[in-house]
């Protein structure tokens, strides 16, 4: 997967190298959101240049894996924190805030949850969300709580939640979360949110009728995982709206834009054209209180691997060099 990547790398460090190495200053200091990007413990212990840029660029991060259930417990009872732990340490030491990824998800879930008849299963989610939630309590700004629900038809996913537990493990996962850390704002997370469609509007009813509830729900995450092979979402700005709408903020929790293979200039600004949008969109709403990008180094990104022959999907190459992307964000607002 990485040759693939490596296609469109020449083509890319002479548009990089022809930038300055920064705009008008790290891009954390030119918005009023949260803005982030997902990390990983081993880089950040492994790689100085890749912890300089994060530093410098952000004052949010997210754990990429280390705090999803397969990596905590991945055999029952066993816990091993020590990845999540290194990115809060790294957090509380350069002053930055930290986005919880994610408490429950179908997918990088343990294998010995799915065996679990539905009486167990109950207890153990509950616990599970006791356990890390608590294990953070009072360090973490916001909790994805429930990540990625919905089909794109807008009928539930058949998780082994939603398939045991039914359609109450929503809400019973947001009350579980909000005890065990009271302050922490509490988010329903998903892809292909980011216009309007059938997907956005399943959320939309569903977040609404939380609330109604008097579930504590407090956000709505829309990931903006975007591809230049595919026309920008309709509706985004009208989309982020309508959930701030309900009473709820709103945040661009993984934003990346996939590029076809190899890269070129009219690509990149495309690439850039596409980030702009959201993010300008997010500025627009008083609501959208974060942007956070899925990675900021295509030397780590997890697209090549995903969808082959797309790659080069972060605001700043492999050799850490700000693309045109970044300097578009970063201009003056």
């Amino acid at each position: 997967m990485r040759t693939r990547l490596a296609a469109g790398t020449a083509v890319l460090l002479v548009l990089t190298l022809a930038a300055p190495a920064s705009a008008a200053g790290p891009l954390k200091h030119n918005t009023t959101r949260w803005v982030g990007s997902a990390v990983a413990a081993q880089h950040l212990a492994a790689e100085a240049d890749y912890r300089k840029v994060l530093t410098r660029e952000f004052d949010s991060v997210t754990p990429e894996n280390e705090m999803k259930w397969g990596t905590v417990e991945a055999v029952r009872g066993q816990y091993d924190w020590s990845g999540a732990d290194a990115i809060v340490a790294y957090a509380g030491k350069t002053g930055k805030s930290i986005r919880g990824h994610t408490l429950l998800w179908h997918s990088q879930l343990p294998d010995w949850v799915g065996g679990l008849e539905a009486a167990e299963l109950r207890g153990v989610v509950r616990e599970h969300i006791a356990v890390e939630a608590g294990r953070f309590r009072g360090k973490i700004r916001a909790w994805d709580v429930v990540n990625e629900a919905f089909n794109e038809d807008g009928t539930r996913r058949q998780t082994v939640f939603q398939t045991k537990l039914g359609d109450g493990y929503i809400a019973d996962a947001f009350r579980w979360a909000h005890a065990a850390d009271p302050k922490a704002k509490l988010y329903i997370n998903d892809y292909n949110v980011e216009g309007l469609n059938a997907k956005s509007d399943a959320t939309y009813e569903l977040v609404k009728s939380l609330r109604r509830q008097g579930v504590p729900i407090h956000g709505v995450g829309i990931q903006a995982h975007l591809s230049l092979m595919y026309g920008f979402p309709e509706g985004v700005r009208e989309n982020i709206a309508r959930f701030a709408a309900l009473g709820v903020d709103v945040a661009i929790t993984e934003a990346d834009v996939r590029i076809p293979l190899p890269v070129t200039p009219e690509k990149l600004a495309s690439q850039a054209d596409y980030f702009g949008r959201v993010w300008d969109a997010c500025h627009a709403v008083k609501r959208c209180v974060e942007f956070t990008t899925w990675g900021f180094t295509d030397r780590h990104s997890w697209v090549p691997d995903v969808f082959p022959g797309e790659g080069a999907a972060c605001l700043f190459d492999e050799n850490l060099r700000p693309k045109p992307a970044y300097h578009r964000l970063n201009r003056h607002r």
